[in-house]
């Protein structure tokens, strides 16, 4: 009889230890978030300090500190190298107990991230990492992709000026993954679009002499110089062409991606007339205006927002959307990641768009020019809009997707 009565007591001590477990679960309401990306090379105006300032507007945003949760934000300097970057990441997560990274530019950094963030079961919210494949061939569980990627810029830049008459290319593009991502994709839609590549030259990343790779696009006589690289590779390439004379030679530059800090740097006289792709501008709607404002005063260079900052604040305010709709914090990646995808994202700076299987967010795209000094009417008043690229031709077709998530 007293064994029997033992062991009654010994699953009820059992039972009413898994009754506190659960609530315990549900009410780990603490959070902690790493800014990864390049602060202190050619990529760190289009993110660097000012992603982390995107990442506390949007905790702030998410009202969440006010409901008792704790969130932590660390930050850390990728180097524009893979390896620093997962070691980065992997010390964060196995030693400080990091639940998400959010931003990566480079390309190669945030594909090597992204697969130790798959082992880890933690999240990689991406916005500065342009390649495709992210949600393509290399898509996985636990990252999503929220502002931009190669596909997008193909499709917006290359088909642009492919149908209106550039129907020749050479390419100057940066040798590691964003940049051969990038003119891989450019290259299908000039071809799908009738025009032809002539030829290419790849080099090094942060270089500061393209004197020998532009006397190659020089004598390639093709009618567009694409630029397959980003930040200050792109503003380098474009001041030493135009000292060269490939545009008064009659050749058109396509900077393939462009943003608006390269503008600011460049200056309208140097920058006027280029096309480029993008899924943000500051100036688009009263709504961009205020948050632009807002984030301007308190950036530490006093700068407008780029594209991928914007895209780290919306995916930081959807990622904290998805923690409460748990009701904590589950330490579980993919758990997170698809309750992401199940509430629809909505945000001030790019409205209203799906998060899907692959982990892509579905927004227009926009085909903008750099105005001429003269048609500038306020400081940073840098785009004239031309197009507007539809979610569903700005992003890869699931149809077409190389995403072992996709079923098809």
């Amino acid at each position: 009889m007293r064994t029997t009565f033992a062991r009654r007591y010994a699953v009820l001590i059992a039972c009413a230890g898994l009754g506190l477990a659960t609530p315990a679960l549900a009410q780990d309401k603490t959070v902690k978030i790493g800014v990864l990306n390049d602060m202190s090379s050619l990529y760190a105006d289009i993110g660097g300090p000012n992603s982390v300032v995107a990442v506390k507007m949007a905790v702030e945003d998410s009202g969440l500190s006010k409901k008792g949760w704790k969130i932590d934000l660390l930050s850390g300097d990728h180097q524009n190298k893979p390896d620093v970057g997962t070691n980065i990441a992997r010390q964060w997560i196995d030693n400080d107990k990091v639940d998400v990274i959010a931003d990566t530019p480079n390309s190669g950094v945030a594909l090597a991230v992204s697969n130790l963030v798959r082992e880890k079961n933690a999240v990689l919210l991406n916005s500065g990492a342009a390649t495709a494949d992210l949600t393509g061939k290399a898509c996985t569980p636990n990252t999503v992709s929220f502002t931009y990627d190669t596909y997008m810029l193909a499709n917006g830049t290359g088909k642009a000026l492919t149908k209106a008459g550039g129907d020749s290319w050479f390419f100057l593009t940066a040798d590691y993954a964003f940049g051969h991502a990038l003119e891989r994709d450019t290259s299908a839609v000039v071809i799908a679009n009738g025009g032809k590549v002539l030829g290419g030259v790849k080099h090094p990343i942060n270089t500061s002499d393209f004197s020998s790779f532009l006397l190659q696009a020089q004598a390639s006589k093709a009618k567009v110089v694409g630029l397959a690289n980003a930040g200050g590779d792109t503003t380098n390439s474009i001041k030493q062409a135009s000292e060269f004379g490939i545009v008064s030679g009659g050749q058109k530059l396509a900077a393939l991606l462009l943003f608006v800090n390269d503008v600011h740097s460049l200056g309208l006289k140097t920058a006027q007339g280029l096309s480029f792709t993008e899924s943000f501008y500051w100036d688009m709607n009263d709504q961009t205006r205020a948050w632009s404002k807002r984030f301007m005063a308190l950036s530490p260079k006093g700068t407008m927002p780029s594209m991928t900052v914007a895209g780290v604040y919306a995916a930081v305010l959807h990622y904290l959307k998805a923690m409460e709709a748990l009701g904590g914090n589950p330490h579980d990646g993919a758990k997170v990641v698809a309750k992401m995808k199940e509430l629809p994202t909505d945000d001030p700076l790019f409205g209203k768009g799906p998060l899907r299987i692959d982990g892509r967010r579905i927004i227009p795209a926009y085909l903008f020019e750099v105005k001429k000094p003269e048609e500038s009417k306020y400081p940073w008043d840098y785009y004239k809009l031309v197009a507007t690229i539809s979610p569903e031709d700005a992003a890869k077709p699931l149809s077409e997707s190389e995403c072992p998530l996709v079923k098809k």
